[in-house]
């Protein structure tokens, strides 16, 4: 607003209001004093604003009284409600916290005891050695060769450097493309017959090439892409593809690639190493009759759904399984263990303290994740601040010694030797310690820090069962990673809508998985299994995600010339 023929009002600045303590009965009273003053829709408002700040009021209180009954802070409530950001010991027990010195005894790696120093962040761009799946082009120089004189000096000869040039050009593109032949018709005039050209050589008769089948799986199962997140994609593009045309292309892939879905089975149970681990799905159309199917006389009174997910690691090859249903990951892992050579040894096992990990008849030697433990106590940092990182920074040292190991690349009985002497002290200082602080009554047996001791204790032999038996890992994070892919289907998809889905899933995420962990490009894999049906079928040993490439190139080569 403005005044006529002059400038327009500025208004002063509006101050804080002051404070002032008014409790809700003090309210109630000057409302119903000013009731005759207020019309009987204006009051009726008023009273309905003061139930609401009631109400919230009340809410507030109980929410303060929770955080102070179960001695949960603001940050911890964060932590409950959006994750950690990060466990590293540091973060967790603040840079001043750090190096600080350690109480009670616990052992250091280092002579001085001083922290790790962080590592210098990096500029992020990848060389041009990481695009192994690009295109790659060598270019000649147009004005110069071997041996020619050099433009620069009269007396001087060029010759080629050992490295070139290197330029990387990256070009954007639809996730799947499409050509559209139109090959010519000729009719005759005079008896009708009509003539049309042949196609290009290679072009196929099949509309959806083998690797369009491959595409379409590796966005849905290896990176979380809904169907209709792909067709709003494709269709952007102005290349279509339908949802349901996706789910047609995977159903009808999945009888071709179960060979070598079978065959990772198969060499999973023969692995030295298993890590086994759960996360819920959903299946909406589980039907009792599947589930009784599953779990046999266990059905009754069980209505959760798992995908399981089982890392074997053997001959220095990792195998991912999948698998969607009502078994947990111990009954799955018995499954794939019943394929198990009679004369091999009792597989190791890493998994976390839950009973479901080890649901069924199997035997093996049981380690437990350190991390699990230690995640226990991290959660409780702000609570118990020296109590905490006294174990944290114990278990630090003797994931730096597990570090130094894989650096130095030990063989697993040297990395046994290495851990009895150095991580044994370190694990000893801390059962002790923990004792100490249960039986002195140090801390009350029934907090939230005595049930985390209570966790360590409890599983004590499987949590120190690197110090007794090589190969033996610290923790359970290489499946819990693997998991990642079946929450990532969780989270974008939400569920499996038949149990059909849920195993095209199991089959795919394997095999994507799989090739990844040993290094080599899924799409590739996938497509090269999708190509050869028939060869897969035969002997589905040849086309393991290590082997394949070698198998391509046989057929390639094409039979042996006769002798």
């Amino acid at each position: 607003m403005s005044r006529k023929g002059g400038k327009p009002h500025r208004h002063a600045p509006i101050g804080k209001p002051p404070t002032m303590e008014v409790n809700l009965e003090e309210l109630a009273a000057v409302l119903e004093r000013a009731k005759g003053a207020l019309s009987a829709e204006d009051h009726a408002k008023l009273t309905a604003a003061m139930a609401t700040l009631a109400s919230t009021t009340q809410i507030v209180a109980e929410l303060i009284a929770q955080l102070q009954g179960k001695k949960t802070s603001l940050e911890r409530l964060r932590r409950m409600l959006f994750g950690s950001p990060t466990e590293k010991t540091d973060e967790v027990l603040g840079e001043e916290r750090a190096g600080a010195d350690r109480q009670d005894g616990a052992v250091s790696a280092s002579p001085d005891g001083a922290a790790a120093r962080k590592k210098a962040p990096g500029h992020g761009r990848n060389a041009a050695s990481a695009y192994s799946g690009a295109e790659h082009i060598r270019v000649a120089h147009a004005d110069l060769s071997r041996g020619d004189a050099c433009p620069g000096c009269p007396q001087g000869k060029v010759y080629p450097l050992e490295s070139p040039a290197v330029l990387v050009r990256i070009t954007g593109m639809a996730p799947l493309g499409a050509r559209v032949y139109a090959c010519d018709r000729l009719r005759c005039n005079l008896c009708g017959e009509v003539y049309t050209a042949a196609a290009a050589p290679g072009v196929g008769s099949e509309k959806y090439d083998a690797s369009a089948t491959a595409m379409v799986g590796m966005l849905r199962y290896g990176t979380g892409l809904p169907f209709n997140r792909i067709e709003q994609l494709q269709k952007a593009m102005r290349v279509p593809l339908p949802a349901a045309t996706q789910w047609d292309l995977v159903r009808g892939a999945l009888p071709q690639l179960l060979p070598a879905h079978e065959q990772l089975i198969e060499q999973a149970a023969q692995g030295t190493l298993v890590h086994t681990d759960d996360t819920t799905m959903k299946l909406l159309e589980l039907t009792a009759e599947q589930r009784a199917a599953a779990l046999g006389e266990d059905a009754e009174g069980r209505t959760g759904v798992f995908t399981s997910g089982i890392v074997s690691i053997g001959e220095g090859r990792k195998i991912v399984l999948f698998f969607t249903g009502a078994r947990h990951a111990g009954e799955n892992l018995a499954e794939v263990l019943k394929r198990r050579a009679a004369q091999l040894p009792i597989p190791i096992q890493m998994c976390d303290g839950s009973s479901s990990n080890t649901a069924g008849d199997f035997e093996t030697l049981l380690g437990k994740c350190n991390a699990h433990g230690r995640r226990k106590f991290v959660e409780l940092a702000e609570l118990f601040p020296e109590q905490v990182r006294f174990v944290l920074e114990t278990l630090r040292e003797v994931y730096k010694s597990d570090a130094e190991a894989r650096t130095r690349e030990l063989s697993p009985a040297e990395r046994l030797r290495l851990h009895q002497r150095e991580s044994a002290p370190r694990m000893a200082a801390l059962k002790e310690w923990m004792d100490r602080q249960l039986t002195e009554r140090l801390i009350e047996p029934n907090s939230r820090l005595g049930e985390a001791i209570r966790y360590l204790q409890n599983h004590w032999d499987g949590l120190t069962l690197f110090l007794r038996v090589e190969g033996v890992p610290l923790d359970n994070n290489v499946v819990e990673r693997a998991l990642k892919r079946a929450i990532l289907h969780r989270k974008n998809s939400l569920f499996y809508k038949t149990l059909n889905g849920a195993k095209a899933g199991d089959v795919f995420m394997s095999l994507i998985y799989t090739a990844e962990l040993n290094g080599v490009n899924p799409f590739e894999y996938l497509t090269a299994l999708l190509r050869h049906p028939l060869e897969l079928a035969e002997r589905a040993g040849e086309w393991m995600p290590w082997n394949f490439d070698s198998t391509l190139a046989r057929l390639e080569a094409g039979p042996d010339p006769p002798a």
